[in-house]
């Protein structure tokens, strides 16, 4: 494996993927869920053992029919399996959808031998049209699942993703694998994207639903492309056990640092869907400090990387700090102009100052520009109003965005 560093004792894999950890094997297929497309789009992934299970859900009241199946399997805080299509969100396709969706989790359970009951169903696509179950089905049965499947597990669920989204994380005896997919129709309300995750830990099932809801807090829903909120967002951690040990709760010695791995490959996930934003060619992260409590940070940093005036900028290289701090002064945080600092940063940590205590600064145009041409961006503002930090994420809006959100469905 190409384990790349440590970061305090959190070893970072970065080839790892959901099928690292012990336990767990996946597949894709391509049966031709949509007629144009010669991708895998079918994929299964399944534990040896029972999990327990944890997930968090779009937002979006247009919640599509595998969400409806999903949230009802895992009503009891178990799943075994998980089988995802791309090509179809099965979104707004009435009682048929359900059916649909109902009859891709029987599919999986006889296919595995297990129950449909602890499958999780995941689709992603097109909105409004019926999936193709006389290929859906009898396809999935024929996923050859393996300990080597976890990227084409990966491809499967991709839909206008350029390249598939993968990373696990280890901590002792224990591993978190991750994929993920999602490049378009990506806001912070848990933002098309779709995430599994895999860990052969021993945890605790309310512990493992409060550390996901932490981890996705500060990073699936601290991210921006398109301002739009899909039908279909989901994030979702399987734990087998099969690492052994006393079983991880909040007073656990493993605790922190477990929920520690979790938000790093959720934070590596989140960028990884930004570096690969439709149409995108640079990653923005906005920082924001001294602001008035947490929350007012989470605001302002959402704001920057979400305005479309801040994007066009960053992709024509125009240092304009009009535009950041006027998403900040419309984003609800408490705000004064005159405690505010802007900055850009190049990654080498070049800083150039733009505008502090109320007035713009004679900064150096040309080594701003520099700051912004770079793939990863970064604006930092400090508030000057209290101890509230966040980090947010975001891509630039371009031409090529604009066509091909302009020809989706054809």
């Amino acid at each position: 494996m190409n384990e790349l560093k440590t970061r305090e004792t959190i070893e970072i894999i970065a080839d790892g993927t959901v099928t690292t950890p012990r336990g767990f094997t996946a597949g894709g297929i391509h049966v031709g869920v949509r007629d144009d497309w010669s991708k895998l789009d079918v994929g299964l992934l399944v534990s040896e053992q029972l999990c327990t299970a944890a997930a968090t859900y779009t937002r979006n009241k247009l919640m599509a029919a595998p969400l409806l199946i999903t949230q009802k399997h895992l009503a009891n805080g178990t799943a075994r399996a998980v089988v995802a299509n791309s090509g179809c969100a099965n979104a707004a396709t009435g009682d048929q959808g359900v059916t649909n969706a109902m009859t891709m989790a029987s599919a999986a359970g006889a296919a595995l031998g297990i129950s449909p009951d602890d499958v999780v169903v995941a689709s992603t696509g097109v909105i409004g049209t019926q999936l193709p179950m006389d290929r859906v089905e009898p396809g999935i049965g024929r996923v050859a699942l393996t300990q080597q499947g976890g990227i084409d597990f990966a491809v499967s669920i991709m839909t206008t993703d350029t390249v598939p989204k993968y990373m696990a994380v280890r901590h002792g005896d224990w591993t978190i694998g991750a994929v993920c997919k999602g490049v378009g129709m990506i806001h912070p309300n848990m933002a098309t994207m779709l995430c599994f995750m895999t860990t052969d830990a021993n945890v605790n099932g309310t512990f493992l639903q409060d550390a996901l809801r932490q981890a996705v807090d500060v990073s699936f829903n601290m991210v921006d492309i398109d301002s739009d909120t899909s039908t279909n967002d989901m994030a979702l951690v399987l734990a087998n056990g099969m690492a052994g040990g006393s079983e991880i709760d909040a007073a656990h010695p493993d605790a922190e640092p477990f929920q520690r791995s979790l938000t790093l490959l959720c934070t590596a996930m989140a960028r990884k869907m930004v570096h690969d934003a439709e149409g995108g060619t640079k990653l923005i992260e906005a920082t924001v400090t001294g602001a008035a409590s947490p929350g007012d940070a989470r605001l302002a940093a959402r704001a920057i990387v979400s305005s479309i005036g801040v994007k066009t900028a960053v992709y024509g290289q125009d240092p304009n700090w009009g535009r950041p701090l006027a998403a900040v002064g419309n984003s609800g945080a408490a705000f004064d102009l005159a405690k505010s600092r802007l900055s850009l940063v190049h990654p080498n940590g070049t800083e150039v100052t733009l505008f502090a205590a109320g007035s713009p600064l004679d900064y150096d145009y040309s080594a701003a520009r520099t700051s912004l041409a770079p793939q990863d961006v970064f604006l930092r503002v400090d508030l000057g109003l209290g101890d509230g930090e966040a980090t947010a994420w975001g891509s630039d809006l371009t031409e090529e965005f604009v066509r091909l959100n302009s020809v989706y469905t054809t």
